[in-house]
């Protein structure tokens, strides 16, 4: 498997499509074909970009919240804006998580937090989260 395979699917794993990334990595870990660093490297800067994609779709969507073919209820963005305020950009480093992760950095971008901010919050969780998972793999394989 080359280095490119592991980059989109760890860009596509960080967008709203379902893949396993992590499945990947593993893989090239074991299969010991990179330097455990480029792979982690790799791995991250793809699924820090496909973030930042639900980022600036979150940014691009806030101005058609008012639209009838908005995918939320205004009563949703509101509950969403509340919930965001009260928790704030923290909530950024459960981005890693399924399921949550991704409409998290999607609600960041609804709620217009800085790029960098987001850049940088989400490079430590998704890179934090792939550096356990080869520590994990190549300590126990």
């Amino acid at each position: 498997m080359t280095l490119s395979a592991m980059f989109f699917a760890a860009f596509i794993a960080a967008t709203l499509i379902p893949a396993q990334s992590e499945a990947v990595l593993v893989g090239m870990l074991l299969a010991e074909s990179n330097p455990v660093w480029l792979l982690l490297l790799v791995a991250t800067t793809g699924n820090v970009l496909g973030s930042l994609v639900n980022w600036a779709i979150g940014r691009f969507l806030q101005g058609y919240a008012d639209h009838r073919w908005f995918p939320a209820s205004p009563s949703q963005v509101e509950r969403a804006r509340l919930w965001y305020v009260h928790r704030g950009w923290w909530t950024l480093f459960g981005s890693w998580l399924p399921i949550i992760g991704d409409p998290l950095v999607l609600v960041a971008g609804l709620m217009r937090e800085p790029l960098w901010r987001v850049a940088l919050v989400v490079t430590l969780a998704k890179g934090g989260r792939y550096l356990i998972l080869a520590w994990i793999t190549l300590r126990f394989a």
